[in-house]
Formats: C-alpha cells, sequence, structure tokens
C-alpha cells in the first residue's frame, strides 16, 4: 500500500541476509515445538498487522506488550498497549513514553511526519531533523496545530521551509507512510495464541540438535520431581549402614571431590553416593578450614567403603568415571565394576555435541540446572579449592553430581541402546576407560636436561635470526608484533600487501602471507624460521618441563575419548599428539621422551585401518584381493585408473 503512495519507500532495503533467512525455518521449528502461535501476512507490513491485533485485543478487554525497538510503533501506546524494547530491556507505557521519546503516543506520528525516517526511506521535510521536530510538536501541540500557526515558529529559516508547498506534500506524505493501519481484514483467531505448555518430546530434541540445551530450563519443567533428599555422613555408623546399602543395591553413582582438575595431583576431599533417584550422600574427609567439624579419617572411611568400591558385584556410574578412578587409585583404591559413564554414553549418542559436561545434560536430559561450580568455591581471585569451601556448602554440590550421574545413567544407557550402540560401548568404550586411566596414572617419563638443552640452542638460534632480520631490514623493531612487522615488510620494504585483518584493519602478517612474500624477500624467510623456532622454544622446550609432576617426575597428560567426533583420542594438558615429529628439532624433541631402565618405547600404527574397514564393509572383490596379496592399496587403485596392468 505505501509502495503506491510512493515508490521510494523502503526502496533502498537490501534483502535479508541469507545467514539469517536460513534460520528463519529453523525459527518456525522451535516456536512449534514451543506451542506459540504465529501469523503470517505477505501482503501486509508487520507494523500494520500488529497494530490491527492490538486493536482487536483491546476490544476483547486483553493487554498486549509489542517487542520491538521500531520508534514507529510508540504510536500504539495507549492505556491497553505497551512496548518492550529488548535492546535497553526497558518498558514504555503512557506513564514514560514522553520521558523516552520527548512526545506523548498520540504525537509520535507528527514528530516522524516533520523528521522523515531514513530507515524507510520516509521524506520528511529536508532540513528538519530529530531534535527540531520533536521541539515543534512540544511547542505547538500536534502537527495541525503547528502547520495552522506557521506564522509563529520563531526560527525564519523553519518557518519558511514550513510554508513551502513541496513541504506540506511531504508532510501529508510522510504522515500516510508512518500512520500504522489498525483496520486489516485478517484472518486471524485470537484463541490459538493462548499460552500452552510447550511440546516436551519436540522441544527436548529440537534443542538438543541446535546445542539449546542450556535454555530449557527456562521452557520446560523439571523431569524429576525438584524434592531431594541430600545427607552428610560424619560418623562411622552411618557410614557403615550406607556401605550395606550399596553392597545391597548392586548398583551407585559416584564421584570425588577434590583439591584439583588434575586427578594425578588432586588431593581427595570427599566422596558422594547416590542409590536411588533423588537421594545422595557426601562423606567429607578432608576438608580443612577454621571451624570445620570433625570428619570420618580418610584412610578409615577408604577402608570401610573399599569392599563396594573394589567389589566386581556393585556395578559403578559416573560422569567421567575416569577421573574418579585415578583419584581412588592414588589413594590407594581399585575401582572396580565401572559400568555406566554419562559423559560416554553422551558421546556415542551425540558425537558432534561438543562438550559432555554434567550440566549440559541435566539440562537436557533431566531439564534440572545444576549447581555451578563457581557459585560454591567462587571464582578468580577469590576461588576457594574444595578443602576450604564448607561442608554445609560442598555437600548438596557434591551429592547433586552423584544424583544426577544416577539418573542420567538410566536414560542415557536407554537411548544407546536404542539406537543399538550397546555393543561398541560395551566391547570398546566402557574398556578403554580403564585403560586410559593406567596410562594417564603411569604418565610419560622426560628427560628435563634434553629440553634445557634444546631450549638454550633455540634461544641462541632465535638470536641469530633476529639480528639478520632487523639487518636485513635496515631497523631495529619487534618482531613479534604483527603492527610493526607489516610497517617495515609493506612501507619499509615495499613489499606486494596482502588482507587487511577484520580486527586491527591492517596489513595480515599471517603464516600464508609470509609465505607467499618468502619467495620475493628474505626478511620473510627469516620471519617464518623465527617464528618456528620461537613457537618450538616457548609450547615445547621451555613449556614442557614445567609439567613434569614432582612426585613422578613424569608428564600426566589427559587422554579424551569424547572429544574429537571420530572417535579418535584426543590429548590435553599438554597435547602429547602436537609434539613436533619430522625434521631435525622433531627428532630430537622425540629423543626427550624416554622408557624406564630395561623397557623401550614402541611406536606402532595400523597399516591403512581404514582402507581395511573399507574392504570388509564392502565386500569389494578387488580391494579384499589387493589386500590378501600385500599389494599397496594406492598403487592398485593408479594401475586400475591408469589402465595398467600390474607387473
Amino acid at each position: 500500500m505505501r509502495h503506491e503512495a510512493y515508490d521510494k519507500y523502503k526502496a533502498h532495503r537490501k534483502p535479508m541476509p541469507d545467514d539469517l533467512a536460513s534460520q528463519v525455518p529453523r525459527l518456525k521449528e522451535v516456536l512449534a515445538a514451543l506451542r506459540i502461535g504465529t501469523a503470517e501476512f505477505p501482503r501486509y507490513e508487520a507494523d500494520d498487522a500488529i497494530a490491527t491485533l492490538a486493536e482487536r485485543a483491546a476490544a476483547r478487554g486483553l493487554r498486549t506488550v509489542v517487542v520491538t525497538t521500531d520508534k514507529d510503533l510508540l504510536q500504539l501506546i495507549d492505556p491497553a498497549t505497551s512496548v518492550w524494547n529488548p535492546s535497553k530491556e526497558m518498558a514504555v507505557d503512557e506513564t514514560n513514553v514522553k520521558e523516552v521519546f520527548g512526545v506523548e503516543a498520540g504525537a509520535v506520528v507528527d514528530v516522524l511526519s516533520l523528521w522523515g525516517d531514513p530507515s524507510d526511506n520516509v521524506p520528511g521535510v529536508p532540513g528538519i531533523g530529530e531534535k527540531t521536530a520533536k521541539s515543534l510538536i512540544g511547542e505547538f501541540g500536534s502537527l495541525d496545530h503547528l502547520l495552522a500557526n506557521v506564522d509563529k515558529v520563531k526560527n525564519p529559516r523553519i518557518r519558511e521551509k514550513l510554508k513551502a508547498p513541496e513541504s506540506r506534500e511531504l508532510i501529508e506524505l510522510s504522515r500516510t507512510l508512518v500512520t500504522v493501519r489498525r483496520d486489516l481484514d485478517l484472518d486471524l483467531d485470537l484463541d490459538r495464541y493462548a499460552v500452552r505448555e510447550p511440546d516436551e518430546t519436540e522441544t527436548v530434541r529440537l534443542f538438543g540438535e541446535l546445542d539449546f540445551s542450556s535454555l530449557l530450563g527456562d521452557f520446560l519443567r523439571p523431569a524429576r520431581p525438584a524434592g531431594r533428599d541430600y545427607r552428610t555422613i560424619l560418623e562411622e555408623g552411618e557410614l557403615r549402614s550406607l556401605a550395606a546399602r550399596v553392597a545391597e543395591a548392586g548398583l551407585v553413582a559416584l564421584d570425588t571431590e577434590t583439591t584439583s582438575p588434575d586427578p594425578t595431583r588432586a588431593g581427595l576431599v570427599g566422596l558422594s553416593l547416590s542409590l536411588v533417584p533423588g537421594e545422595a550422600f557426601y562423606v567429607p574427609v578432608g576438608h580443612d578450614y577454621l571451624g570445620a567439624p570433625a570428619q570420618i579419617p580418610k584412610a578409615r572411611a577408604l577402608d570401610i567403603l573399599r569392599p563396594v568400591l573394589e567389589g566386581e558385584g556393585v556395578l559403578k556410574t559416573g560422569q567421567n568415571i575416569k577421573y574418579d578412578l585415578i583419584v581412588l587409585a592414588r589413594e590407594g583404591v581399585r575401582l572396580a565394576g565401572i559400568a555406566r559413564d554419562t559423559m560416554v554414553l553422551s558421546y556415542l549418542l551425540e558425537p558432534n555435541w561438543g562438550r559432555h559436561g554434567l550440566d549440559k545434560l541435566a539440562l537436557r536430559y533431566l531439564r534440572e540446572p545444576k549447581t555451578p561450580y563457581e557459585a560454591v568455591a567462587g571464582k578468580g581471585k577469590n576461588e576457594l579449592t574444595m578443602d576450604k569451601v564448607p561442608i554445609d556448602r560442598a555437600a548438596p554440590y557434591a551429592c547433586e553430581d552423584a544424583a544426577f550421574a544416577l539418573e542420567l545413567g538410566d536414560i542415557l544407557w536407554d537411548k544407546v541402546r536404542e539406537r543399538k550402540l550397546d555393543r561398541l560401548y560395551e566391547e570398546i568404550e566402557r574398556p578403554l576407560i580403564a585403560l586410559l586411566a593406567r596410562m594417564e596414572i603411569n604418565g610419560v617419563r622426560v628427560d628435563p636436561a634434553v629440553l634445557g638443552a634444546m631450549s638454550a640452542e633455540l634461544d641462541g638460534e632465535i638470536g641469530r635470526l633476529e639480528k639478520d632480520i632487523h639487518r636485513l631490514a635496515g631497523c631495529v623493531f619487534n618482531i613479534n608484533s604483527p603492527r610493526q612487522l607489516a610497517d617495515v615488510l609493506f612501507r619499509k620494504l615495499g613489499l606486494q600487501a596482502g588482507r587487511r585483518t577484520k580486527v586491527t584493519k591492517g596489513f595480515s602478517t599471517s603464516i600464508d602471507i609470509l609465505e607467499e612474500l618468502a619467495e620475493s624477500h628474505p626478511v620473510a624467510r627469516h620471519v617464518l624460521e623465527y617464528r618456528q623456532l620461537a613457537k618450538l622454544k616457548s609450547t615445547y622446550a621451555d613449556a614442557l618441563p614445567q609439567l613434569i609432576n614432582p612426585a613422578t617426575g613424569r608428564i600426566h597428560t589427559s587422554y579424551n575419548q569424547t572429544v574429537a567426533s571420530t572417535g579418535r583420542l584426543s590429548s590435553s594438558d599438554p597435547n602429547l599428539q602436537n609434539i613436533p615429529a619430522r625434521g631435525p628439532w622433531g627428532t630430537r624433541f622425540r629423543r626427550a621422551f624416554i622408557p624406564d631402565q630395561g623397557h623401550v618405547l614402541l611406536a606402532a600404527d595400523y597399516s591403512q585401518v581404514e582402507l581395511r574397514v573399507l574392504a570388509h564393509l564392502s565386500g569389494d572383490p578387488t580391494l579384499l584381493e589387493t589386500f590378501r596379496a600385500g599389494r599397496d592399496v594406492h598403487e592398485e587403485t593408479a594401475r586400475l585408473v591408469f589402465g595398467e596392468s600390474a607387473g
């Protein structure tokens, strides 16, 4: 309708960006799952449809809140209609619209008729901006009264503009364009938009697929009753009774509270156990702070629990149970009977999910928020280790971990069986948990003397390169500063500049750019080598000795089975898979990793394992025969492609 009155209306508007348009179907899916009613009116503008709906709602005695950042819709404000600005988190109604916009709601159209709206190409009166328009309407009360009393406008320039016939035409045109319609013939039943409960099954599925699990608690009720029974065990008699219950139940979820996220350095502070949904117990053994209550001595508590912890007949469930296995092993307890690791089960179901933390799983499957660690131990400079956290604060947190793990174990195991992934879990992933724990406990022996000598040698090489770079550049500068390096390369030396960076807007000095420049100037070649050696020194030669555990003389990395979506293991803290393998420096770094006396380090790799799996699954006769005959698959493929015979 407005385009018919003014062909330039919104003419400069660009189409919706593709990355936004592609999300609209997903948005509709989410709204459908939440059972939030939607309506589409292709022939009308959204402003007019909203105004019409607000008018209908008011006629039925309903209040309307318009969620928008669009100033045009402030004209809708009346006793039954208000506006919520989500970007400013501000409610605007009759009581504060003048404070927010400068005029009452009834004068919004008058202001916009003078000022125009550049975002919609509404012309307004050229030369009259927001401030002047609001001042004029504020002084004269309305646009009609202003136009009837133009001679009383004090500013001669503005007065003449308003008198001009073309200005009157623009004002009337603008008034038509900015005034919303409230009388559209919309086929709409307001009762369809009554508040309804979300479709729980679809919401959980969709939010999980979209990685929105943290939002589930905002829309869905908890999957289980909120009432939970969490108790702290401080007496030996209570602990013996609990151990007897665990032995009788044959299944327990457990979690350890410690002083460090590194299980090879962590001290045990307490254990939490859960046998039935909604119930959990915390056994503190190492809380040490002024006023801490007497606790069962750690050695005594572990002796009481040892039969059930080490017993194969009591099945164990946990979240990242490898961590607990290592912590308990260092305390002399061999945790046995590992049945369900909720983190691993979740990984099998959603290998591309990224992180499989207990907080994420609880929100998705239990629809309950997990207490953040920071809420218990603090954060930053105020963060406490768990042994310094008061027991009455630590106990609910610890019990929650065990209780959630117990409930999640049942839910996830059922889903794993439905997906026929139970054999994969039982035969590969579950046995791997204990194996990786043994590897982490054992650690890797490193010779710090070798790394120290390499650090000194690298330092000398880096110093030599630094001098050569400064000599070739003809000036001294900070090679580690991308801005200074770019200035030398592209301004002083006049090399062909590459792309600009998004952050600094300066020219990029990334590796690929330097590799291109290396063909035309030795400075770029030297900088590449400088960066390579500096990284080797800082990341490996200097850093690895700092990671040696003083108690064992070894580096204890974490082997992760729930990170890589391909199913491969990854390594972290430190990442031993990134240790350089090739080149003279790589070979020397590898020599820093040494076996114990009387042992050797053995490197083994499956030959073309993926292709062998492919041959088995496909049953391809040529591929099978190639392997049986011991021929190279790649050579055989090349012969077939080029039509050559073997020989």
